[in-house]
């Protein structure tokens, strides 16, 4: 299974909830899949969805659903550290890992060596998954404490779909006026 069909899998369970989705082919084959006013789609700042995700949780109520790749998490794993701290009980951190950076030409990244998942748990997160071994909506709808970590591994590969045809300034608007 490639990335898009990852994405595809956890927008099936998405109604309501924020969806902050990493740059490059990660917004654009959400933006494919489910294009809706409560996505922000990243088109730069590589290894910060994570952070932005932590904002948004942190102001908001409802669900925050981060759709990061490993990549972007190998570029920021202070994020990981500052979440597990912060512990908002509304942050969901999907790392969608194809251990490669996919939107600069597949070149791969160290995380054919390295466990995120055992990287999450040791720095913090008590509710650390493999996205296979768990029931995604029990997770987006029953009330938990703590902040998720979920990974989620895939093949490399990117999927042939066309640019977010909206500006940046179009993005944020209808994204904050949703939320």
């Amino acid at each position: 299974m490639k990335r898009y069909d990852g994405i595809k899998n956890i927008m099936k369970y998405i109604t309501a909830e924020i969806v902050v989705a990493n740059i490059g082919f990660p917004s654009r084959e959400l933006y494919d899949i489910n294009d809706r006013n409560r996505n922000f789609y990243m088109l730069g700042s590589m290894g910060l969805a994570s952070s932005i995700g932590l904002g948004l949780a942190l102001s908001q109520k409802e669900k925050v659903i981060i759709l990061d790749g490993d990549g972007s998490i190998l570029m920021n794993l202070g994020s990981l550290v500052t979440i597990a701290n912060q512990n908002p009980d509304n942050l969901i951190l999907i790392v969608i890992d194809n251990c490669v950076y996919g939107s600069t030409g597949n070149q791969p990244t160290y995380c054919r060596n390295t466990d995120l998942l055992k990287i999450a748990k040791s720095m913090g997160f008590k509710n650390s998954y493999d996205f296979n071994e768990i029931d995604f909506n029990d997770s987006l709808t029953k009330n938990q404490e703590n902040s998720v970590f979920i990974h989620y591994r895939v093949s490399p590969g990117n999927v042939d779909v066309g640019i977010i045809d909206l500006s940046p300034k179009i993005i944020k608007n209808r994204f904050m006026k949703s939320i």
